[in-house]
């Protein structure tokens, strides 16, 4: 008998079979975990936007709060990156905002924040759900994707989205 060395075929394929079913269970809990850190990044950039617009509203505002995202990054209360999410092209980790500011004429003045997912099904997704925060600064989350949270310009009640617990 010859000394052999190495492995055989069937060696080789079991052990490729067991690489292929370890990575069908792993890859999407690593995408959940994707799209659960975009949430997060989410949340925390709408209270970033809640606490400019507190700061801008008793500094350079005069008591009215910005009436966009540009009017904060002009006082260097948030970053470019985040300024320039208004797109789902430009999104700031897979999430891109709508920023909806009541001008000075308003008395009281008013603002709110949309987020949404740039992508939301299939593989791709950057999020599940989409978030809203006010002046108020509670922060609202919508029940999918699909649904996307409203705010009466009247009395200021949210539709469509339930506080966080945070």
């Amino acid at each position: 008998m010859k000394n052999q060395k190495g492995f055989s075929l069937i060696e080789l394929l079991i052990v490729v079979v067991i690489i292929g079913i370890i990575a069908a269970i792993a890859i999407p809990n690593l995408l959940a975990a994707r799209r659960s850190a975009n949430e997060g990044s989410s949340i925390s950039s709408l209270r970033t936007m809640h606490g400019a617009n507190v700061t801008f509203q008793s500094t350079a505002g005069s008591g009215q709060f910005a009436v966009d995202m540009a009017a904060l990054q002009a006082q260097n209360l948030i970053d470019s990156t985040l300024a320039g999410a208004t797109v789902a092209a430009s999104a700031k980790s897979g999430y891109f905002y709508t920023y909806n500011g009541a001008g000075v004429a308003n008395n009281p003045s008013t603002f709110d924040v949309i987020s949404q997912p740039s992508t939301s099904s299939g593989l791709t997704a950057t999020g599940t759900r989409n978030f809203l925060v006010a002046e108020d600064g509670v922060i609202y989350a919508s029940a999918d994707a699909a649904t996307l949270p409203a705010i009466d310009a009247t009395t200021r009640a949210v539709t469509n989205a339930t506080p966080l617990n945070n």
